[in-house]
């Protein structure tokens, strides 16, 4: 799949919840968790609500590093209420540093695909998610699959 900034905010609308609760936080991990299992994927997959992590795990060949790296890319979907995937693209078609231009420390947030914010439909943040461990793309496709099967499931 080719992103751009229009298919990455579409995205963002078609997946907004009806509701969030820490069950559907422990679905949406389990499933993330099954996904890469099935691939044997080294990822790290959390998912917060706010800004409290209510589920977290390193699967196999995965570091803490990848937990650190998952957390900054949660960070960014938190503050723009935007993917971490868009917030990158939106650099790089702008030509600027992305952690200097909203002078954000490196050591908390990164614009690398794999954070997605969790919005309640009518646009209130309600928690995010972050997976690091792979190439970022598959790091936000691991979020998007999960999510887009659960809301299937859910309905």
């Amino acid at each position: 799949m080719i992103y751009t900034l229009d298919t990455l905010a579409e995205e963002l609308k078609d997946l907004q919840l009806a509701t969030f609760d820490y069950d559907f936080a422990w679905k949406l991990g389990c499933l993330m968790q099954a996904q890469a299992a099935a691939r044997s994927l080294p990822a790290a997959i959390t998912v917060a609500h706010g800004t409290d992590v209510v589920f977290a795990l390193l699967m196999p060949g995965a570091t803490p590093d990848n937990t650190d790296w998952a957390a900054r890319k949660r960070s960014v979907a938190h503050r723009f209420h935007r993917s971490s995937l868009a917030m990158r693209l939106e650099a790089e078609q702008g030509g600027y540093n992305f952690n200097s231009r909203f002078r954000l420390p490196e050591s908390d947030f990164v614009a690398s695909g794999g954070g997605f914010p969790l919005m309640l439909r009518g646009g209130t943040l309600i928690g995010t998610v972050g997976v690091s461990g792979l190439p970022d793309l598959e790091d936000h496709l691991l979020v998007i699959n999960a999510l887009r099967e659960l809301l299937v499931l859910d309905h």
